[in-house]
C-alpha cells in the first residue's frame, strides 16, 4: 500500500448549513477516474471496522447520531419491502467503485448470485445514502466513483432539511416529495415521501406485499373473503326470515280487510327485529286498525 493510501484524516469536515452538493469538477461534470477497476472483494480495508478509503485517503466513519440511524433503518425497511425477486438488498456493504476507494453505502439494491463475467458478487445497481453529519465533498465524491464504477442510481437522504436527491452528471436533483421512485428492481414505484415519512414507509411496504404475493397476506385475504361470505350467507338467512315474518304480519291484515297505509308497510317490511316482528303479528289479530299494530314502538 502506498504512502498516499495510509494518509489518514480522523473525521470528514461538517457540512455547510443548509447547503446542497455542487458539482464535482469545476466544468460541472462527473470527475473521471482512472480503471481497470478492481475487483469488487479486493479489499484495501478490514471488513468489519469504522474504516473507509476514498480517493487514496483513510476516513473513519463514526457511529450514527440518531437522525441518521433512525432514517437508515427506515429506508432499510422501505427497500427490503421493495425489492423485486432475483435482487437484494445490503445494508453498509463495502464495495471497490476505483483502485484508491473502498466504502460502504447504508443501503443498496444487486442482483442475487455471481455475476459469471468476475466471479463475485454483482455490483449494486441502486444505492441510498444518508446524509447528516457527513461531508458534502466526500458523498459527492462517492457518488461519482460508484457512477464510474457502473451503479445505475446513487440517492442522497438529506435528513436536516427533508430533502430526497439523486444523483446526476451535473450534481444532485431535489425530488419531489409527492413523486415515485420507479426502477426494475422494485416490485412497485416507492413514493419518494416514504424515505422521510414513518407512516409512508409502512404503506410502502404494506402494498409492496401484496404486489409480490406474500403468503401470509394471502391467507388473511382467503380468510377474510371467508369469513365474509360465511356473514352475508348469515345475513341473507336472517334477512329472509324477518322479511317471511314481515309478509305474514302483511297478509293477516288484508285477510281481516283491514286498510295498511304505506308508511305501516314500510315499518314493517324494513323491520329487521324478529322479536318485535312476533309482537306485531300477535297484534295483527285483534287490532282494529293496521296503525295500532305499529303503535307506541319505535323500529
Amino acid at each position: 500500500m502506498t504512502a498516499s493510501l495510509l494518509r489518514c484524516i480522523p473525521m470528514d469536515p461538517k457540512p455547510t448549513q443548509g447547503m446542497l452538493l455542487a458539482p464535482g469538477a469545476s466544468d460541472g461534470h462527473a470527475v473521471r477516474l482512472p480503471g481497470p477497476f478492481p475487483s469488487l472483494d479486493e479489499h484495501i480495508v478490514k471488513p468489519e471496522t469504522r474504516d473507509e478509503m476514498l480517493r487514496g485517503h483513510r476516513v473513519i466513519t463514526m457511529p450514527a447520531l440518531a437522525p441518521h440511524a433512525d432514517r437508515q433503518c427506515e429506508i432499510d425497511y422501505v427497500v427490503r419491502g421493495n425489492v423485486r425477486t432475483g435482487y437484494v438488498s445490503s445494508s453498509d456493504l463495502l464495495t471497490r467503485p476505483t483502485t484508491g476507494s473502498e466504502f460502504a453505502t447504508d443501503t443498496c439494491v444487486r442482483k442475487e448470485g455471481e455475476d459469471p463475467s468476475t466471479g463475485t458478487r454483482y455490483l449494486e445497481e441502486v444505492a441510498f445514502e444518508v446524509v447528516n453529519e457527513q461531508s458534502h465533498r466526500s458523498i459527492r465524491e462517492k457518488a461519482e466513483d460508484l457512477t464510474q464504477r457502473g451503479v445505475r442510481r446513487i440517492f442522497a437522504i438529506f435528513v436536516k432539511r427533508q430533502r430526497v436527491c439523486e444523483w446526476e452528471p451535473r450534481g444532485w436533483r431535489q425530488l419531489s416529495l409527492n413523486g415515485v421512485i420507479e426502477d426494475p428492481c422494485f416490485s412497485r414505484p416507492i413514493r419518494v415521501k416514504a424515505l422521510l415519512d414513518a407512516a409512508e414507509a409502512d404503506d410502502a411496504v404494506a402494498w409492496a406485499l401484496v404486489e409480490k404475493g406474500n403468503p401470509v397476506i394471502e391467507k388473511v385475504k382467503a380468510e377474510g373473503k371467508a369469513e365474509g361470505k360465511a356473514e352475508g350467507k348469515a345475513e341473507g338467512e336472517a334477512k329472509g326470515k324477518a322479511e317471511g315474518e314481515a309478509k305474514g304480519i302483511l297478509a293477516v291484515l288484508r285477510a281481516r280487510g283491514l286498510e295498511v297505509p304505506e308508511h305501516v308497510r314500510a315499518r314493517i317490511l324494513g323491520c329487521q327485529d324478529m322479536a318485535l316482528l312476533d309482537q306485531w303479528i300477535a297484534l295483527a289479530v285483534t287490532a282494529k286498525t293496521a296503525a295500532d299494530v305499529v303503535a307506541g314502538s319505535k323500529s
